[in-house]
């Protein structure tokens, strides 16, 4: 038996407004669908690495304190035995045996005095007053990177890289306000201190010193 075909005409116009009005509705019921799901994913992997990464930073800061403090006691004893020359002010050395190396560099880093914290109080007072009259409030990218620049590393000290892209910005917000706290960034840039950074590396069989990439983003 021939099948009859549906045509446009076969349908009153309210008919055909409501098939419209189910096909709208189902789309959008299955874009929201979608899109739960891709969010279920996200947040699923989110939440896994964020435990990981939690525990991890958690260890590697451990390791990085008892680190230092050996190598700090350690560094006495080379001076004692006379590995380092004393009274130097040498900071960049190495401890070796047969198979594994410890290496030390020490490089000057510039920091900032307490008027830098007066700055960045004020820098989050303008910022969320700035948000107020932004369309898109705290998701404003803006807002995001100028925050984001302002985290402080592990010891609570600003970086001064990151401040340092902040003075770029001030034609972008257009404030004296903003200008003014610029400034008093620059002025408290007055402050020179010293990083210590730990490099390892393990001999293989054929004598050569591998370095060991603590970081695997250097992978």
């Amino acid at each position: 038996m021939e099948t009859k075909k549906i045509k446009p005409e076969d349908f009153s116009v309210e008919e055909l407004e409501e098939i419209l009005k189910r096909k709208r509705e189902q789309k959008q019921k299955e874009a929201l669908e979608r899109r739960e799901a891709y969010e279920g994913l996200r947040d699923g992997l989110l939440n896994n690495i964020e435990g990981e990464v939690c525990t991890l930073g958690t260890s590697i800061g451990t390791f990085y304190d008892m680190l230092v403090t050996e190598t700090k006691a350690f560094y006495s004893i080379m001076l004692d035995y006379g590995q380092l020359r004393n009274g130097s002010g040498q900071m960049n050395y190495k401890i070796r045996n047969g198979r594994f190396m410890i290496e030390v560099r020490t490089n000057k880093v510039k920091k900032f005095d307490e008027r830098a914290d007066v700055a960045a109080e004020r820098l989050i007072g303008f910022l969320r007053d700035w948000i107020k009259s932004s369309e898109r409030g705290a998701e404003d990218t803006m807002y995001q990177l100028a925050m984001t620049l302002l985290e402080r590393n592990r010891y609570g000290d600003l970086d001064y890289k990151s401040i340092s892209k902040l003075y770029g910005f001030e034609a972008q917000f257009g404030s004296d306000e903003y200008s003014s706290i610029m400034q008093l960034f620059r002025e408290s840039n007055v402050v020179e201190g010293t990083e210590t950074n730990f490099y390892f590396y393990r001999k293989t069989d054929m004598g050569i010193w591998r370095k060991i990439e603590i970081s695997f983003n250097r992978m």
